[in-house]
């Protein structure tokens, strides 16, 4: 029997990219529909539960995306809703590739490197950072700082981490590289996780920092965000600090990304979200 997989996007257009991604993890046919909202989707998860049944569900699957974060995760609750008890498929929530990148940056930033009792800081509070803060307490950081241009907004961020996963976030703001240079002055591990094409992170703030030991970026596009950081460094040494490109980061994210889709197909029972992700992360960085 066929793989199939159903993907719901909240973009008008699905994406492109994560279909792709969906066929090199061996799904046989992908059903792509756009637009998807929470009030939209409860036939198309009907269409996907009922033409199946028993063992056969299996080969079945559901994958949520698009940029808007809010919506995507109102859209995995209407999903959920649309089941009857045993009669389901295994989903994945992956708005924007937030949990995907974010497995991929805190594997990677622990690629021999022991992260309990580290101080890191996290330039740019958006999903990617929020995810990755979560995965790092989780690891054993000391203390995780996350930052924004505007204070009030960054400690709405924190605060929601503290309710939804009771995890210690400390927010701060970044609206000048002064602040990114005292921001660094204590950290061991830097986090450039910020729009494309800006550069958040000036060498000077990193460079002159005696206790930074890790710097990842996640910007392809030029400027890149951590200034005198490549692509492609995967553990490079510069300065006295081990720097990760956005490139060897997106590689990992491209097998953990894979990976997760195909596990889908295991069982017709799994819900892959920014926890459960992480451990197919962690599975596949051990491999």
């Amino acid at each position: 029997m066929k793989k199939l997989l159903l993907h719901l996007d909240t973009d008008p257009v699905p994406s492109t990219f994560d279909q792709a991604v969906v066929y090199d993890a061996g799904v046989d046919n992908v059903i792509a529909f756009g637009g998807a909202t929470r009030d939209n989707v409860t036939s198309h998860v009907h269409g996907m539960i009922f033409t199946r049944g028993g063992k056969n569900l299996k080969n079945s699957a559901i994958f949520i995306g698009g940029s808007n974060v809010p919506a995507t995760e109102l859209v995995g609750k209407a999903v959920k809703k649309a089941f009857f008890g045993p009669v389901r498929v295994s989903v994945m929530l992956d708005p924007n590739g937030s949990n995907t990148t974010a497995a991929a940056i805190a594997r990677k930033v622990m690629t021999n490197y022991d992260i309990k009792g580290k101080n890191v800081v996290i330039i740019g509070a958006g999903p990617v950072g929020q995810r990755t803060a979560l995965y790092l307490l989780q690891e054993g950081a000391a203390q995780v700082i996350l930052t924004s241009r505007s204070i009030a907004r960054t400690k709405v961020i924190t605060d929601h981490l503290k309710e939804a996963y009771d995890v210690d976030v400390i927010p701060a703001e970044t609206r000048s590289d002064e602040a990114i240079t005292k921001l660094l002055a204590n950290a061991h591990v830097a986090i450039a996780s910020g729009p494309a094409g800006v550069c958040v992170v000036p060498q000077s703030a990193w460079k002159n920092s005696e206790t930074l030991e890790i710097i990842a970026d996640v910007n392809a596009v030029p400027p890149l965000g951590v200034e005198a950081i490549e692509v492609m460094d995967n553990g490079t040494e510069k300065e006295g600090v081990r720097c990760y490109g956005a490139i060897a980061i997106g590689n990992f994210k491209m097998k953990v990304h894979r990976g997760a889709i195909a596990s889908l197909f295991d069982s017709n029972d799994q819900f892959l979200d920014e926890t459960t992700i992480y451990d197919i992360a962690r599975k596949i960085d051990s491999q």
